[in-house]
């Protein structure tokens, strides 16, 4: 997730005190390992739309509170 800047973990903790137990809670909530969630929060693998769309739904927020894209990968408008 080299061009996905993630809150994944802000919102599990403000939830939830046991950081382990939350971990397991939210998977088996959005049908995922723990080892899926873990990876999202440490970068390590890019959500599907699907899933950040689950998440964002779970922690009642919109997914763009949850992910956003790096600076470098920002769109220029003279792109467009």
């Amino acid at each position: 997730m080299k061009n996905l800047l993630t809150s994944l973990f802000d919102y599990r903790v403000k939830r939830f005190t046991l950081v382990i137990a939350s971990i397991v809670f939210i998977a088996d909530i959005i049908h995922v390992s723990r080892q899926t969630i873990h990876a999202i929060e440490t970068g390590k693998f890019t959500p599907s739309t699907l899933l950040a769309l689950k998440m964002a739904h779970y922690f009642g927020c919109k997914v763009e509170d949850i992910f956003e894209l790096e600076d470098s990968d920002l769109l220029q408008k003279s792109n467009l």
